[in-house]
Formats: C-alpha cells, sequence, structure tokens
C-alpha cells in the first residue's frame, strides 16, 4: 500500500518538476535542461538520461490527437486549406511544447524510482 503512495507522489513530483529524492528542489533550471544538482537536497542529476524518450510519447500522442481532429473536422465540414493550417498549426504548437516538460520530468522521476541506468558490461565480460 506505502509503494502505491509512494508512487503516486513521485509521478505528481515527476510532472510537477520536482526532485524525485526530496520532492520540494527544482528539476529544471531551463524550459527543458536539467540542473546539475537538487537545490535543495543535493541530489546529483548525472543519473537523468530521458533521451528521446518525451519526445516519442508527445509525438505519438499529439499526433493522435491533431490527426484525429483534422479528419473528423475535413469529414464533417470539409473547410480550405488555409482554414486547416489555421487550425491545426496552433494546435500542434499547444500539444507538443506543453506536455513535453512534464513528461521529460515523469520520466526522470520514474527512472529514480526504478534505479534504470544504461546498460554496462561487467569488466572482462564480453558483448
Amino acid at each position: 500500500m506505502t509503494t502505491k503512495q509512494t508512487l503516486s507522489k513521485l509521478i505528481l513530483t515527476g510532472l510537477a518538476g520536482r526532485c524525485p529524492d526530496c520532492h520540494k528542489g527544482r528539476l529544471f533550471s531551463g524550459f527543458l535542461e536539467l540542473r546539475k544538482r537538487c537545490d535543495a537536497c543535493g541530489l546529483d542529476y548525472s543519473f537523468a538520461d530521458a533521451g528521446d524518450g518525451p519526445a516519442i510519447f508527445v509525438i505519438l500522442l499529439s499526433g493522435f490527437i491533431v490527426v484525429g481532429a483534422a479528419l473528423i473536422v475535413e469529414v464533417v465540414y470539409q473547410p480550405p486549406f488555409w482554414l486547416h493550417a489555421l487550425l491545426w498549426g496552433p494546435l500542434i504548437l499547444i500539444v507538443t511544447l506543453l506536455p513535453l516538460r512534464l513528461i521529460k520530468g515523469l520520466l526522470i522521476a520514474l527512472q529514480y524510482h526504478h534505479r534504470a541506468a544504461e546498460g554496462r558490461f561487467e569488466r572482462g565480460e564480453k558483448p
């Protein structure tokens, strides 16, 4: 029971862009740039490597939303192409940029929780 509570708190902490250890310090120094360490507890963020994961999730989610909405509008209303550009351009920016930071914070918090790291070979072990 406590694991679920801890994991749910960790998920909310990641979405808020807070330190996954103390839940107080800030995770980001810019829009998507990570700090070197937590300003509250001193946790080193060098373990955090979300890679392209946040972008992939955002692309899949936003593509589903925008393409689905564009197809529905095209079939039902058949607007001219310039109206499609006016409608979907801003929507694409909203559904891609806004969730990107949230998902990056979430993936870093989950990476910390599960102690996920890059795969490495032991010394002397060959691939």
